[in-house]
Order: structure tokens, then sequence, then C-alpha cells
């Protein structure tokens, strides 16, 4: 059954679209067919993450109000047969986006694909509402500091409230993915541990992504961080992430401390002495 996924954010500048590429590729590459929406209307980005921003002809808005079928806005990846993105409009605003036509285009999706992904734009305005209502499972996206975790809470509350599913008086399954985690800086006080983040957000948690220099050099070569460098740290916490979305039983095992050369030397040193 077609399970639909919304990766969302009360902050923006988390690591979300980047979230919603990788997880969707992890996923086909585990041999799930996969749909990534975009639902930034205005702002795109989704496209150029995933390396198909020349081959945008139609898009959602185009769908959602009948200008263009589903099959001729729907883009194939270049790397993953089972992959396919389906864009937003770089030129319309959020408005042209209605409820009765995103459910008709979930609906769609639902027949084609196993896991449909949407990529919601930050906040709590149209789209991101739009993004979320049809959704059985959601990713929230949140960064180890205080006004990302506080956004994050809200979006949770509206996870529970404003959803087709809240309404007919079911649940949203939530995931917590915590993303640009530095041990050495939760160490030391600068960023929240991974345990205060879950007691105030209280759901599960999905993975741990660490800051890496990774997720910008495959934004940049327009692939998801799991084509471009599987064998990545930030690759194998999508991969993972995925592999639990699926219900695998995945340990999650957080980021080991990044040391410097100086700082190990100087430890090797302490611990002969």
């Amino acid at each position: 059954m077609a399970k639909v996924l919304v990766v969302t954010s009360g902050k923006g500048g988390v690591g979300k679209t980047t979230s919603s590429a990788a997880l969707g590729a992890a996923l086909a590459q585990a041999g799930q067919s996969v749909a990534v929406v975009d639902f930034d209307v205005g702002l795109r980005n989704l496209d150029l993450v995933m390396g198909a921003e020349r081959r945008v002809i139609f898009d959602l808005v185009n769908v959602v109000q009948g200008d263009a079928k589903l099959q001729q806005a729907l883009i194939r990846d270049k790397r993953l047969d089972n992959l396919w993105l389906l864009p937003a409009s770089q030129t319309r605003d959020k408005d042209a986006l209605t409820e009765a036509g995103i459910e008709r285009v979930i609906d769609e999706l639902r027949e084609r694909f196993d896991w449909i992904v949407c990529d919601s734009p930050a906040g709590i305005e149209r789209g991101a509402t739009l993004a979320m209502r049809f959704a059985d499972q959601a990713v929230v996206v949140a960064n180890p500091e205080v006004s990302s975790v506080r956004d994050s809470d809200r979006i949770i509350g509206l996870l529970d409230s404003k959803t087709r599913r809240a309404e007919d008086g079911g649940r949203v399954e939530k995931h917590l993915l915590l993303t640009r985690y530095d041990a050495g800086r939760a160490a030391r006080g600068e960023m929240m541990k991974v345990e205060d983040v879950l007691e105030i957000l209280a759901i599960p948690l999905l993975g741990i992504v660490p800051e890496s220099p990774d997720v910008l050099t495959a934004s940049n070569v327009g692939a998801p961080v799991t084509l471009h460098n599987p064998l990545s740290s930030v690759a194998r916490a999508y991969a993972d992430a995925a592999r639990r979305l699926m219900g695998e039983t995945v340990a999650v095992r957080p980021p080991a401390e990044r040391r410097s050369l100086m700082d190990r030397l100087f430890g090797r040193k302490a611990a002969a002495a």
C-alpha cells in the first residue's frame, strides 16, 4: 500500500529539501518506487538538488489546475529508473494550489508508487499545510538548536490537528530527523544534545545526520547525497533512516566526535604520559 510521507520543519535552512531528496533516493535504492513532490511553489529547489532543473516542462500547479496530466509533469531520475520528481512551479504562488487538486494528484500518485515523499516549505502557511494534509507519516527535520526545536514542536501540533488523518480521528506517524549534528559541539555545550531534543519533542528518532561538507558537494553537482557518495557518513545515515521507514530494525548510532590532528596527537601523548 502506498505511503505518503511529508518531510517538514518549522524553521527554514535545516536541510529539509536535502533530506527529501536523500530519503527518496535511499528508498529507491532499496527497490521501492518513489515520487518526490516539491510543494515549495515559487521557491523550488528540489529540481536542482536532484539534477533535473533543465528538464522541467510542467509542474505541480499545472497538474492541479488541469493544464497538464500527471505523467507529463513527472520527471524520471537519470540514475534510478524507480525514482521520479514532480517539481513545483517557479513562477506561481501558493494560492494556485487547492486542497481538492492536491487530493486528486496524491490519489493518482498512490496508484503508481510505493512512496510519495512531499517536500514541504518551511513554516505554517498554505504550502506547508497542503504538503502535510494527506500524509500517512511525517519526518520532522530539526537542527540541534533551540529555535529549530521550538518551531518543530509547533509543526508536530499541526500534524496532530490539521491533517486529514487527524480530522478522521487517526494520527500521522511522526519521526524526528536530527540534521547537522556535531558530537564535539554538543559535548562542549555549543548545541543541544540528542537526548535533550528528544525530551522536548517526544517523537521517535528516525536518524541523526552529521554535519558534513558532503551535503554541499552533492547539492552542487545535482545529486542526492546517497547517490553522490554512498559510503559517506551522511549517506549512510540517510540510508539507515530509509530502512527504518520501511520497518527494519536498525540501531541509531550517534555520529562520533570529530577530532583534529592536533587533538589526536596531544591525546596520544597524554595517554602515554
